[in-house]
C-alpha cells in the first residue's frame, strides 16, 4: 500500500484499519464515552492518574439522565466482599470531596437499618453481618426494640431484625452532577456534549480512536460508560453487553414533624425491594417492580407506586395519612447479578480489545459510582486498580445467555430476562 494510504474494514462492529488509522487533528490520551456519574468522575481520575487530554462524549448532556434523578442511597452494606469494598470507597470519596475539589456531592450520614422480613432473610442478615465486620465494616446485627429505638417511625412488628451501618447515608444528586461537571472543567477535561458515539476504531487487537457524529479521535485508551444504554453502547461497539434498563420509581411524601429532624436512619425492606429516607421535611421512598418488562420508563406505574405505598404504610404506619409531594420515574441500569461491570470489551466474537475498559454499576451509581470511576481510570492509564479486586468484574463471567456464577442479594429486584428489553 503506498506510504500515507489507508485501508479500513468492518470487523464485528469495528472499524478496522491498516496503518492504525489516527487522525492527528483530534487526538486524546483517554476518551470517556458518557458523562453520567462513572464517565463524569472517571474523566476527572483520568486527569488526576496524569493522562494529560481526556475527552467525555456525550450524546445528550451531561447527567441528564439516571443521575440526575436518583434516590442518592450510598451504602457499605454489601452482599458481598467487593460490593463492601466498593462502597466504603465511596463513602470515603464523599466524605473527602470537599476538601479536594471546594464542592460536593451533598453526603448525608444517616445510617441505615437493611429490614429481615423472614427467617430466611434474618439468617442471611446475620451471615452477612458477619462477613462485612471480617472485613473491617462496623455492622451490627439489631434486634427489633433497637432498630425501632434508632427509627422511632417504625412500627414494632412486620420484621424481625435489621443489620445496621451507622456510616452509611445519601448524597443529593442533582449536586452530584454540579460536583464532577465543576471537577471536569477546573480540570480542563474537554466535555463534548450533544456528541454520539458511533463506533470504534481498531489496529489488530487494539484501540486506536473512537468515531463520534462529529467525526473521529485517536486514542488508545477508550473508557465505555452508558448506564441504562450501555448495552446499546456495546452493541455499536460489536459486542453483547448483558446490562438493562428498567423503570425505577420515587416518591416523596409532603412533610411531617416526625421527619423533621436532622438524623433518622434509611430503611431497606430488601425483599421487597422498597426503601426510605428522609427528604424535605417528609420521607422519599422508591421501587422498582421485578416483573414488569425491562426497557425505558416513560410513564409513572401509578398502580405499582400505590402498593408499594401500602407496603410502606405497614412498616411507617405515620406515612398512612400523609399526601404525595412529588413523584418521578427514571431508566435505571441493572446486570443480570447485580454485580458492576468492569473490564476490557470483548467483541461477540469473542476476541478482546486492548486499551479499553467496559465501567458499569449495575444500578448502583450514587453508591458504587465513584469507585466504579476510580477503578475505570486506573486500569485505563495504569493497567491495574488497588481500590478492590477486578478479577470477578469482567464480561468474561457472563456466558451467552448473560448468566454469572455471582450474585449480590442487596440490590432491587430488577427484571432478568435482558431479550424481552424492547429498546433491543
Amino acid at each position: 500500500m503506498p506510504a500515507g494510504e489507508r485501508s479500513e474494514r468492518r470487523v464485528a462492529g469495528l472499524t478496522v484499519t491498516a496503518n492504525g488509522g489516527k487522525d492527528t487533528r483530534d487526538v486524546a490520551d483517554v476518551v470517556v464515552v458518557g458523562a453520567g456519574t462513572i464517565g463524569g468522575w472517571a474523566s476527572w481520575f483520568a486527569r488526576r492518574n496524569g493522562a494529560k487530554r481526556v475527552v467525555v462524549i456525550e450524546r445528550d448532556l451531561a447527567g441528564q439522565g439516571a443521575s440526575s434523578r436518583a434516590a442518592g442511597i450510598v451504602r457499605a452494606q454489601g452482599g458481598t466482599r467487593e460490593a463492601v469494598a466498593l462502597g466504603r470507597w465511596s463513602i470515603d470519596f464523599y466524605n473527602r470531596q470537599h476538601d479536594l475539589l471546594g464542592t460536593d456531592s451533598g453526603f448525608r450520614e444517616l445510617g441505615y437499618l437493611l429490614l429481615a422480613v423472614t427467617s430466611r432473610d434474618e439468617r442471611e442478615g446475620r451471615e452477612r453481618v458477619a462477613m462485612q465486620r471480617a472485613d473491617g465494616l462496623d455492622a451490627r446485627w439489631l434486634g427489633v426494640d433497637e432498630a425501632v429505638e434508632l427509627n422511632p417511625t417504625l412500627a414494632p412488628n412486620g420484621f424481625r431484625g435489621a443489620s445496621y451501618v451507622a456510616t452509611d447515608g445519601h448524597i443529593d444528586p442533582p449536586r452530584n452532577v454540579r460536583a464532577y461537571s465543576l471537577a471536569m472543567q477546573r480540570s480542563k477535561v474537554d466535555l463534548r456534549e450533544r456528541t454520539a458515539f458511533t463506533g470504534l476504531r481498531c489496529s489488530g487487537p487494539r484501540v486506536v480512536g473512537v468515531e463520534t457524529s462529529a467525526g473521529p479521535i485517536a486514542t488508545e485508551r477508550v473508557i465505555l460508560t452508558g448506564g441504562p444504554a450501555l448495552r446499546a453502547v456495546g452493541r455499536i461497539a460489536g459486542a453483547t453487553i448483558p446490562a438493562g434498563g428498567a423503570r425505577h420509581q420515587v416518591a416523596v411524601s409532603e412533610p411531617h414533624d416526625a421527619f423533621g429532624v436532622d438524623r433518622l436512619p434509611m430503611v431497606f425492606d430488601v425483599g421487597a425491594g422498597l426503601y426510605w429516607r428522609l427528604e424535605e421535611g417528609g420521607l422519599l421512598w422508591g421501587m422498582s417492580n421485578p416483573d414488569e418488562r425491562p426497557g425505558r420508563a416513560r410513564t409513572i406505574d401509578w398502580t405499582y407506586l400505590r402498593r408499594m405505598q401500602r407496603r410502606l404504610r405497614r412498616f411507617v404506619p405515620v406515612t398512612g395519612d400523609l399526601g404525595i409531594r412529588k413523584v418521578w420515574a427514571a431508566t435505571i441500569d441493572y446486570t443480570p447479578d447485580h454485580l458492576p461491570i468492569i473490564g476490557p470489551l470483548i467483541t461477540s466474537d469473542g476476541e478482546g480489545v486492548d486499551g479499553t475498559v467496559v465501567a458499569s454499576a449495575a444500578g448502583h451509581g450514587m453508591m458504587w459510582g465513584p469507585a466504579v470511576a476510580k477503578v475505570a481510570a486506573d486500569l485505563a492509564v495504569k493497567g491495574r486498580t488497588s481500590v478492590v479486586d477486578v478479577s470477578g468484574f469482567g464480561l468474561d463471567r457472563f456466558d451467552e445467555q448473560g448468566r454469572s456464577p455471582s450474585y449480590d442479594p442487596i440490590a432491587l429486584p430488577f427484571p432478568i430476562d435482558l431479550s424481552d428489553d424492547p429498546e433491543e
